[in-house]
């Protein structure tokens, strides 16, 4: 039987404005030129640059008076000729360093991966059909190298979407032309085969890599579980040999496309610092790197038409009413983005500063030692701003050291407590647990139950799953899977 009944719900909605907001706090400084050039492109109100006349007479402006005798018509123009709107040092975005001397991370950019691709298919004699099943699979090769779809399901969405027929005969041929390309081992459909293919590449003659391709072809199960001494059995070798063998599979690289993908490879991206850190008088101070973020100001020649329709004592025509409102609603939207791109940027200035303050001794020469617990709650909790908000600054921003570049979600670390009661940070546990690892028998490496005993005789008393965790965090598989012979 159906009901019907009146519900009342309380609910926060974002406004347009706000969403944007949000979306330009989150943005690296890279991202935001691109969004002020295309706010530029598309408001003609909104310009780059300060004008010097309006500089010289800024005393001026704010000095004077606003009552002037104009028509209170429905426009309101008036309320967008105040002397808080219109003169452009007023909605100039300055609030970042002065000195523009800092150097950026001299990462450089480098085409697509899938574009190298193609740009090798072209070297290749192949018919229009033949490469155009060539592009296809391409396009289908994932960011680590990789062509994980079937065959069969690649025939089936060329027929139905494309209208191209072939079979997978004919697709694997074509397969195996992409897997000459560069990088070695791109094209393969699983681990295994990415590892063969790289394997072939090497010289043939050499004992180890025969013995290598053997490993790989018929105990691939045996590798991933690192089970070599029950390889070295089946296979009858010496251990020196199998030693040989496995070092040169260890050469190869698992993921073949990442060189392109990585967003830390320095061939791929380029990376501004959003902030820089630099010591005025034995005091640390924290500017807003100025690279990408121009000044912005409402056009002057705009507000002297909105201005001339204000003066004129005659009614407006249908024409100049809808300039008039055209123009109100680009001022509205260029006022908007620029007092914006102000809130961002006091937003990161005080997220930064207020870390400054939290890491005060860490960030006087890089000790990591001196790195103190911090989590996102500490700094919303110190500026007032809300969890949500530190997070999307220290999402993508980089501050410049003088004892390197760093992202900001470096400093963020949980707490735990030593056997003095003292309040440690986790990076401090992970670099314990890295340095065990590091010096472990290879024979021999340590368990987690082992790192833990470590751990708790070096006063660090936490958990065998904590330890695992970190572990974990830090990319270091479990005991059995670093096992060397």
């Amino acid at each position: 039987m159906l009901k019907q009944k009146l519900q009342q719900k309380l609910l926060q909605k974002l406004s347009p404005q706000q969403i944007q907001m949000i979306k330009l706090l989150e943005i690296p400084t890279m991202e935001l030129e691109q969004r002020i050039k295309k706010e530029l492109e598309e408001n003609p109100i909104l310009e780059e640059g300060r004008d010097e006349e309006e500089m010289d007479i800024r005393n001026e402006e704010d000095s004077r008076t606003e009552n002037k005798d104009t028509d209170n018509d429905e426009f309101s123009i008036e309320d967008y000729l105040s002397d808080d709107d219109i003169p452009s040092y007023k909605l100039n975005v300055n609030n970042y360093s002065k000195d523009d001397k800092h150097e950026d991370i001299p990462f450089s950019t480098g085409s697509t991966f899938h574009e190298f691709l193609e740009a090798q298919l072209g070297l290749r004699q192949l018919d229009e059909h033949e490469h155009s099943l060539a592009e296809y699979l391409i396009g289908n090769i994932d960011e680590d190298g990789y062509l994980r779809r079937e065959l069969s399901a690649i025939v089936d969405d060329m027929a139905f979407s494309l209208n191209v027929h072939t079979s997978e005969e004919e697709l694997l041929e074509i397969l195996r032309v992409i897997q000459d390309f560069d990088p070695v081992g791109v094209g393969a459909r699983d681990l295994r085969e990415c590892l063969l293919l790289q394997l072939h590449h090497k010289n043939q003659e050499a004992d180890e890599i025969g013995l290598a391709q053997k490993i790989i072809r018929y105990h691939f199960d045996e590798f991933t579980r690192k089970h070599y001494e029950k390889i070295q059995l089946r296979l009858a070798v010496e251990e020196d040999a199998m030693k040989a063998a496995i070092d040169e599979i260890l050469k190869l690289n698992p993921k073949p496309g990442s060189a392109f993908s990585d967003p830390l490879n320095k061939t791929s991206i380029v990376i501004f610092p959003d902030f820089i850190l630099d010591t005025h008088e034995g005091e640390q101070v924290v500017t807003l790197s100025s690279r990408n973020t121009p000044e912005l100001r409402v056009s002057r020649s705009y507000s002297e038409m909105l201005q001339a329709y204000a003066e004129n004592k005659n009614k407006p025509s249908l024409e100049q009413k809808e300039a008039i409102s055209f123009v109100k609603q680009k001022i509205d939207s260029a006022k908007w983005f620029i007092d914006a791109i102000r809130q961002r940027q006091n937003t990161l200035l005080l997220t930064m500063n207020t870390i400054l303050e939290y890491q005060k001794d860490y960030f006087k020469d890089g000790d990591e030692v001196l790195l103190r617990p911090m989590i996102l709650k500490d700094i919303a909790d110190r500026t007032g701003l809300d969890i949500s908000t530190i997070s999307r600054v220290a999402n993508s921003k980089y501050i410049q050291t003088h004892f390197g570049i760093f992202p900001l979600k470096y400093f963020f670390s949980e707490g735990l407590q030593n056997e003095d009661g003292e309040e440690v940070s986790s990076r401090e546990i992970k670099k314990i647990l890295q340095e065990c690892i590091e010096g472990e028998e290879k024979r021999r490496p340590l368990t987690d139950d082992k790192l833990t005993d470590i751990l708790k005789e070096k006063g660090y008393n936490i958990a065998r799953r904590t330890v695992a965790k970190y572990r974990e965090q830090l990319n270091i598989p479990v005991a059995r899977l670093r096992k060397e012979l």
